[in-house]
């Protein structure tokens, strides 16, 4: 790959239109989109993760989209491999390549790259998945500040996976997480330029709302019933699907269900919060509406040209 190839990082909160403006932008520079989203890889999950519809797949050459099934694990590193190999697949072809998602460390790691760590035991894993599922955030939130407090000090403490992983690793290898992360940041052969979306946080937090109701009217109960053999598998503790799976005896009734759509909304909201706060920690986002777009292909230009 060439140094003058460029990759344009498209990022914001859940349901702010991500994708509709990466389409665009996508369709501008006549390239492809690779998926930043750590869920809307699965075949199996498409209406609760809000995949790209199938005209806009047609529309635009996606990777990591459906590319991967429920019961493989993925990780950031991964991510950062697959990631690469996709770019050097685009850049091959074109000058530009779109990148589009929400998921911060999954970008994190194509921009900047993932340290190489010890791997952490499955089954020790599995066990304090099942001991948060049964104890609760507060339980897993203990046990982590008491075996590695340098970890859980500067964690997303609400983040139950980031925490689950980091208490594996310590009783798995014995260390912090923290002893393996280098904060070197790696060169990549691209130049980068990054852009954040925003709206105003009542008209986000509709957004998320109504998107939610239209996964409904889409068929989401339907999806949720069919993976619900599955609903143990840690890509099934997300945001749109544990709600439901938490709810107790299945199939559910209309209340559990309209209570589950509750905590749903909520926690999208939370989620937003957290993508936000992710994202505004990297001075290299320059924020926009996602309906700028002459503004945000003006603001390419000039970084392209620099």
């Amino acid at each position: 790959m060439k140094a003058a190839k460029t990759l344009i990082v498209i990022a914001g909160p859940t349901a702010v239109g991500k994708t509709a403006l990466s389409i665009a932008v996508a369709q501008h520079f006549k390239t492809a989109i690779i998926s930043a989203d750590s869920r809307q890889c699965y075949q199996e999950m498409t209406i609760g993760t809000a995949k790209p519809s199938p005209e806009e797949l047609l529309a635009v050459p996606h990777y990591f989209i459906n590319s991967h099934s429920i019961e493989e694990a993925l990780n950031a590193g991964t991510y950062e491999r697959e990631a690469l190999a996709y770019c050097e697949a685009i850049f091959s072809l074109q000058d530009v390549a779109v990148l589009c998602g929400g998921t911060g460390l999954y970008i994190k790691a194509l921009c900047e790259g993932i340290d190489e760590m010890p791997a952490v035991d499955k089954a020790i894993e599995q066990q304090i998945q099942k001991s948060y599922e049964e104890q609760g955030l507060a339980w897993l939130q203990e046990a982590i500040a008491a075996k590695d407090p340098a970890f859980f000090a500067q964690a997303e403490q609400q983040n139950h996976s980031r925490l689950i992983r980091a208490l594996a690793f310590m009783e798995t290898n014995g260390v912090s997480i923290m002893n393996y992360r280098s904060g070197v940041v790696k060169k990549r052969p691209f130049k980068i330029i990054k852009i954040a979306l925003d709206l105003p946080r009542e008209t986000l937090y509709e957004r998320i709302d109504r998107r939610v109701d239209i996964m409904m009217e889409q068929g989401l109960m339907a999806e949720i019933t069919a993976l619900y053999p599955y609903r143990e598998l840690k890509n099934l503790q997300t945001v749109g699907y544990k709600e439901f799976y938490e709810m107790g005896e299945w199939p559910l009734s209309e209340a559990r269900i309209a209570d589950a759509l509750v905590k749903v909304k909520q926690h999208s909201r939370n989620y937003a919060k957290r993508q936000l706060t992710w994202f505004r920690k990297d001075p290299e986002f320059k924020w926009f509406r996602p309906d700028d777009l002459i503004a945000i292909l003006d603001y390419i230009q000039q970084e392209q040209q620099q």
